[in-house]
Order: C-alpha cells, then structure tokens, then sequence
C-alpha cells in the first residue's frame, strides 16, 4: 500500500518528497449531487488535495442519534475517484462558522477541556466515526494523507491532557496517518494548542514570510504548511460583504508557495449553511451577537454554485508553477433554469409544528425544551391594574417578535430598548435562535431567554412555553389565501428539466425556505446576501413544492424569484 509519512522536516508519498497543495471543502455544505462537479473543480484549478471537516452536530443531532455519514464516505470515495488525495479534521471541535462549532447543543460537561463527562462523549462519538476515517487512509488504499487533533485550540485554551487524549483515541482507533494540529502563527497559540511530536502547522491570509518564521522558531523540524490560508472570508447579516481581490489573494499564495510550504486554501469552495446551521460570532472587544449569513461563498475561487471566479483562474496561473503536468480543464457548469417568477397561495400557522407546552417559574431555554433549533413561543400575563413599566428581558438569545394582548408590538434582541406595557396585559413571546456562536470564550451557550422577564424591577413568573421545531413540516395543513406574519406560505414550481437557481424574495423581511421539503436555510432583509442559492439535484420534473416561513412581514404579494445570477452583496 502507498504510504504517507514525515522525514527529514519534508512531507514525503511513498518514499519521494511531496507538496500538499490543498483546497477547503466542506460536504456537508455542499450537496451530494454536485460533489464530482466541485471535486474535478479542485483539479482543474490545480490542486493534489482536498481537505474537510467532520461536524459532529450534523451526524449526532440527539444523543446516540447518529445519521448522514454515508455523504462522508462518499465525498472521500468520490475524492480519491477525482485524483485528489484528502485531509480530514475530525474535531470534534471544528469552528468553521458553523453552528456551536460542529459541537451538539445536548453535549454536557466543559467543552473542549480534558473533563470525564464531556470526554466520554467525544470517544463515543470517535467510536463511531473514526473506523470510517481509518477505511479511507492512503495505508489502506484509501486517499486520506492526514487528520487533525482538535482545531485551533491554542485560540482557546491550554489543556494539553485534552489534546492528547484526543491523539490517543485516533491512532487507538487505527490512525496511521500523520496527526498534526492547525493553530495561527503565535506564541500564545502555538504553545497552547500544539503537542510534542505532532506536526504543527499554521493559519493566517497574509504576510507568509512572517508566519512561516514564527511556525519555525517554535517547531522547526516541522514540515512548513498553512493549514489555513485565509483567500476571503465569511459573511454576517447586517454588514458590508467581505471580499479580497483576486491579485492580492494570488500573490500571498504565490509568495507561500515560493518559500517551499505546502499549503490548504481556505476556502477553495465555501458553498452553503443549508438548513439552521449557520453559526454566529460575538465580537471580542463589544459583545455584539453577529449571525453568519447562509451562503458560505466566501469569496472563494470556486463561487457558492460552483462557477470559476476571477480567483480561480489566478489561483490556478500559480499552481501551474508548482505542478510537475498541467491541470485538467474544469468541467462544465451545472445547468441553470431560466427565470420565472412562482406565487405563494396558500398558508399554515406555526401551532401545527408547536410541541405540547409546559409552565415554568421561570422561561426555560431551548436546551431544556429539548430543542436544538427553530422556535420556542413564551406566553406569560402581566397582572393589574398598573401603569406602564418597562418589560425587560433578561439574556435574550438572539430575536424575539413580541405582542400584547394578540398585538404585534416590536422586534427586539439582546439589545433592544425595553418596550412598556401596562398591565393587565397578556404577553408573547416568539424567540427565534439565529445559530449559536462558534469561536470565543462564549462557545456553548444556551439559546431562548437565559435569565428572566421583568417588568421593571420585578420578576414575572409562571412562564408557559412552547418549543417550535422546524426540522419536519408534515405536520402542516395548508389553506388557500395568505395571512398575516408569523406563517408559512406554500407555492408549486414547474420544472421541465432541473437546473441550479437562485431565490430572491423581495418584500419579504426574515424567515427561512424549503424545497421539496429540504431547508435552504435563512434569508433576511438586511442583506448583505439577496438571493438563496437552489441546487438542481434539488429539484425534479413536473411539480416542486416550495414553502416560506416568514416572520416579520408577509408582502402584499407574496411571490418569490428564481433568477439565474446570485446576488451575495458586492
């Protein structure tokens, strides 16, 4: 069998002295229908590798509850059928600005610490992944060259026992591999996430030179790789697009790959949060709560649908330099159905998903409803008669819509101005969770209302709650006509031959898509993404079923665009 190993500082295949030149993408954002599409976009732009993560909450959802990992095993099959080799990064931590860093919601003890409770539930996990990994390694006829120990971890924290915990349950588990851990070019960093006899390699989008030193003073019998290399970045809802020139992205590439590193491009094809997974930064110095948008574009080289972009063909002139054969020419592109306008006619309420309420003294979070995401209603009264105070609620997490006394009254989050209600007055509360967030010391919190509800300075009790899950809409009965927001909308799409699309919904504010029952994920108003992107493979002839849940504001014609160009905000 071929084998991959470390000699000399060099990465070296079957005895002869190898560069990785890798590209990020991740299957679970991209869908199975179009993974040979995206894989032989990787070759043609002149990659040997192809690197991943594993998330864990998108194959555990409930505990023991294990689901989806054949799209594993067939994006390593299918990479290695495309001449790719592969990287994977178990965790089972993964960042990725994906929801609570690829960590269940349901996972208890400290997380990403060397702690017995939550431990136990990363070697249960491992148990049922890694022999998966193991089955694809190059040892094994396989493709896998690497897997990494946790992710960043020096960015968070120094629990060395964790770390080699964690090296020990891979090779236990028949890793033969290289192991190796990614943290960014810092002393902090470095000392903190990486461990002896592992292969450390970096993270960063600039200033190769620089990073490259640093990597070496702390370990330089390593091999010289970027794990990362930073070629755009991702979007949150309610800022500018984040974008990098093709030329300045082609040089840093240029200048790693002329100081003899190997190197993973971050992203080579970002493709989408489909369904509720997007996750969610806080800003480090001012605590701002900031959801990530659903198109994980990211400016890469490969667009979202899988089109060439100015990157790619400048990415794909400095690969050439460092290839011994040229690249193949890409594939095309997946077809495209021509623009057409569908109409939304019927209507569902939400109380037909809602799961049997319960009182609480206080609200209960998502987390002790059982509910990973969606919705959680809270109704509670206001006694009186009394004057108007303030309703405050405390540790909102992250968007609620409230009314009084069936009234539509505001929108608040975390930081909204308390609204004042007189009293008697009954109050609800529709709380909506926009992704947990993925990186930072705030990793793993809980979702709903965390503290309490007051009016003014005195505590409201006896809260009843409803958790609103939206992972199955069978149960929704729809009537013709439209009705006011909150509610889903129903409409049917004619294809005659199935392409990609993209779904603009102007007039509408905030909610989220299905198609043929699959989760597109969220849209929202503010941009900066305008359109969702629709895989082909989604879709099929004759009748398509489309469904809008929205929850601000229905249009006064509630029609949704299929257009044949996205429009992510630039």
């Amino acid at each position: 069998m071929p084998s991959f190993d470390i000699e000399n500082g060099s990465f070296r295949l079957d005895g002869a002295p190898f560069r990785i030149l890798s590209g990020a993408l991740h299957y679970f954002r991209v869908h199975p229908g179009h993974v040979r599409h995206r894989l032989e976009m990787l070759r043609a732009m002149g990659l040997n590798t192809v690197e991943t993560y594993v998330p864990w909450n998108y194959h555990e959802p409930r505990t023991g509850a294990f689901t989806r990992l054949d799209e594993l095993d067939f994006f390593l099959t299918e990479s290695k059928r495309a001449g790719l080799h592969a990287i994977v990064r178990p965790g089972p931590y993964i960042c990725a600005e994906w929801d609570n860093g690829g960590l269940p919601w349901w996972v208890p003890g400290q997380l990403r610490t060397s702690d017995p409770v939550f431990l136990e539930h990363v070697e249960r996990w491992f148990d049922v992944l890694l022999p998966l990994v193991a089955e694809h390694q190059v040892t094994r006829g396989g493709n896998v060259l690497m897997v990494q120990v946790e992710n960043e971890y020096g960015s968070y924290g120094s629990d060395h026992a964790y770390l080699q915990f964690l090296a020990d349950v891979l090779t236990g588990h028949g890793i033969e591999v290289p192991l190796f851990t990614a943290d960014g070019p810092e002393d902090h960093m470095l000392t903190g996430g990486s461990l002896p006899g592992l292969p450390a390699t970096g993270t960063f989008g600039s200033q190769p030179a620089r990073q490259l030193a640093a990597l070496r003073r702390h370990r330089p019998d390593d091999p010289a790789m970027c794990m990362e290399l930073w070629i755009g970045w991702f979007d949150h809802w309610g800022r500018k697009r984040n974008t990098r020139s093709a030329r300045d992205a082609a040089d840093t590439l240029e200048e790693l790959l002329a100081a003899g590193a190997s190197v993973n491009l971050y992203m080579a094809h970002g493709g989408t949060n489909f369904g509720l997974w997007a996750g969610a930064n806080r800003d480090l110095e001012t605590g701002e709560y900031l959801p990530h948008a659903t198109s994980y574009d990211y400016d890469a080289p490969i667009g979202e649908h899988g089109a060439p972009t100015p990157k790619f063909w400048a990415f794909r002139e400095v690969l050439a330099r460092y290839r011994d054969e040229p690249a193949p020419p890409p594939p095309p592109a997946p077809p495209v159905l021509v623009p057409t306008t569908v109409e939304l006619t019927e209507w569902a309420c939400l109380d037909a998903l809602a799961r049997p309420a319960v009182t609480r003294p206080t609200p209960p979070t998502f987390e002790e409803l059982g509910l990973g995401q969606g919705l959680v209603r809270y109704r509670l009264d206001i006694p009186g008669p009394r004057q108007p105070y303030p309703l405050i609620i405390d540790g909102l997490r992250d968007r609620a819509h409230l009314s009084v006394d069936g009234e539509r009254v505001s929108t608040l989050h975390e930081r909204s101005e308390p609204v004042e209600i007189a009293g008697p007055a009954r109050v609800e509360l529709l709380v909506e969770s926009l992704g947990r967030v993925g990186y930072g010391p705030t990793l793993g919190e809980a979702k709903g209302i965390l503290g309490g509800i007051r009016h003014d300075r005195q505590y409201l009790h006896q809260i009843t709650a409803e958790a609103i899950p939206l992972d199955d809409l069978a149960p929704l009965s729809f009537t013709e006509g439209t009705a006011a927001a909150p509610a889903f909308l129903r409409g049917v799409l004619e294809v005659t031959d199935p392409g990609d699309t993209f779904l603009a919904l102007p007039g509408w504010s905030a909610g989220v898509v299905w198609v043929n029952g699959f989760c597109l994920g969220r849209y929202r108003a503010e941009g900066p993404q305008r359109t969702l992107y629709l895989p082909g493979p989604l879709l099929r002839p004759g009748r398509n079923e489309l469904i809008v849940l929205e929850l601000d504001r229905i249009p006064s014609t509630p029609n949704i665009e299929l257009r044949d160009q996205p429009e992510l905000g630039d």
